[in-house]
């Protein structure tokens, strides 16, 4: 390509560069680093985003894109020149929004607050938290004053995870299939007593459990040689380059399904971050193309495949040879039964499919009202459990597994939490696909075989990296933007095999 192009390259490999940086101090503060070094890691990574923001809106960018523009005049659309351009045009308009200076404090402020979190989640303490949060929001406020918004402030916190995205839309898209899945969960509850998970809460050896979820994740396709696997307080999947892309967990050695569902819900994430092609590494284009498209890789491969009776097919000896005591004696459709049991629980990680929706919609609520001042941080844990019992029938027993369960308010990510829900739409919606293409597919996984299924959403879904909105990949995919019904239609077939409605 012409020289003005290579030199736009460049200069985003560069941004790239201290971004990736930070990302790994970040990765370091969830995983290695000492409770003492978070005043000075904030600091650290404040710096790091001040620098990486002032290059992204400096005076040099505008002009790179304009001469690049120039000459990639007239490519195609969905080229890789013309996407980089329109990629990182849209990145540098929405950055010269945020000043610098509050780029570098919400970095501070937000990584500061990770430890506080931690430490207000592990002893059940709001007020502990409260202040930090106060904090934050204030400065999630400011930055939408800054980013600007059509329909509501919370739409400035959405377009940075989805872009395209309003607050008007994710409603329309949460109220168009609640009422199936609210009548799906009642429709269960009278069958309640027809699946039992007691077989799931156990004694398991965490290495044992970890040996096996390494053995299940590499044989989806998660390379080792480029990734890496922790334990975190909350489960993340972070990288510095499609060559080193790491997950984390957390073990219960009580409970089998945490750490083993959770980790391939991150190895979904991984496999996509490793999965773009390799030109697009340290380019503007690197990565996934938003969070609910992110989102759908780690449900389908945690839910749609890790749920599925034809894995555990294939699986369930494996791991009957790995805790003979625990499950020599369970037959497949009691285990199969078990890990698909419905049944309204705190943490929404640790959530059952068909309840899952359910919890998001929740937060989506909270964090609109947080941000037009109708909830007040003070109130949040009232507010928390009375939505939460009014919306899942229990209340939360401690704050711990209510509403400071998840770690995206101490990291400012508002506007984050809708995407899992649209992930779960998106991942019904590609699976169909795939499966279109490659009606071997599910008789692949009954013999433990993944590489076609990843290998249509490699060529498909992670080979585009960031070159087109979700929006546009999921109409390339599916000829239709995101669409409930198909997620919906699943959990019905689903479940009604599974409870015999």
């Amino acid at each position: 390509m012409g020289e003005r192009y290579n030199a736009l390259v460049e200069h985003t490999r560069e941004i790239n560069n201290i971004n990736a940086a930070a990302g790994l101090l970040g990765w370091d503060q969830q995983v290695n680093m000492p409770p003492g070094g978070a005043m000075a890691r904030a600091r650290q990574l404040a710096t790091l985003a001040r620098i990486g923001h002032e290059l992204l809106v400096s005076d040099e960018t505008a002009r790179l894109i304009e001469d690049a523009e120039r000459e990639i005049d007239g490519m195609a659309y969905d080229s890789d020149e013309a996407s980089l351009v329109r990629v990182f045009k849209q990145d540098y308009q929405e950055n010269t929004r945020l000043p610098s200076a509050y780029v570098a404090e919400f970095t501070r402020v937000t990584s500061e607050a990770h430890e506080v979190w931690a430490h207000a989640r592990a002893n059940d303490d709001f007020a502990h938290f409260r202040p930090a949060l106060e904090r934050i929001i204030a400065l999630v406020i400011q930055g939408a004053d800054y980013l600007g918004y059509q329909d509501h402030p919370y739409s400035a916190m959405l377009e940075r995870y989805e872009r395209g995205l309003t607050t008007t839309q994710v409603k329309d898209i949460f109220d168009g299939h609640k009422p199936r899945l609210v009548s799906l969960i009642a429709a269960v509850r009278e069958h309640s007593d027809r699946v039992n998970d007691a077989v799931l809460h156990q004694v398991y050896d965490i290495d044992a459990q970890r040996a096996f979820a390494m053995d299940v994740v590499q044989a989806f396709g998660f390379d080792l040689a480029r990734g890496h696997q922790a334990v975190a307080v909350h489960p993340f999947c972070s990288g510095t380059s499609r060559g080193d892309v790491r997950i984390t967990t957390r073990f219960n050695a009580e409970w089998l399904n945490p750490a083993l569902f959770g980790m391939m819900h991150e190895a979904g994430h991984a496999m996509y971050e490793q999965g773009y092609a390799e030109h697009l590494d340290g380019t503007a284009l690197a990565g996934g193309t938003s969070l609910g498209v992110h989102e759908s890789q780690s449900r389908m491969w945690e839910n749609m495949i890790g749920r599925s009776r034809g894995f555990w097919t294939w699986a369930f000896p494996k791991l009957q040879a790995q805790f003979p005591a625990q499950l020599g004696n369970v037959d497949l459709d009691t285990f199969y039964r078990a890990i698909n049991k419905v049944a309204p629980s705190f943490i929404r990680v640790e959530a059952d499919e068909a309840t899952y929706n359910l919890h998001i919609m929740l937060r989506f609520e909270i964090e609109t009202g947080l941000i037009t001042g109708q909830i007040k941080v003070a109130d949040l844990p009232e507010e928390w459990n009375q939505r939460f019992e009014d919306m899942l029938g229990i209340a939360p027993t401690s704050d711990r597994v209510g509403v400071l369960q998840d770690i995206h308010w101490s990291a400012g990510l508002f506007g984050y939490f809708p995407t899992y829900a649209l992930g779960n739409l998106l991942a019904a919606q590609y699976y169909e696909q795939a499966v279109a293409a490659h009606p071997n597919i599910p008789d692949d996984i009954l013999q433990g075989k993944f590489d076609t299924l990843l290998g249509w959403l490699r060529e498909n879904i992670h080979a585009h990296g960031r070159k087109f909105t979700a929006d546009e990949l999921t109409r390339k995919v599916t000829g239709e933007g995101i669409n409930s019904a198909p997620y919906i239609a699943y959990l019905e077939r689903k479940y009604s095999e599974v409870y015999g409605l």
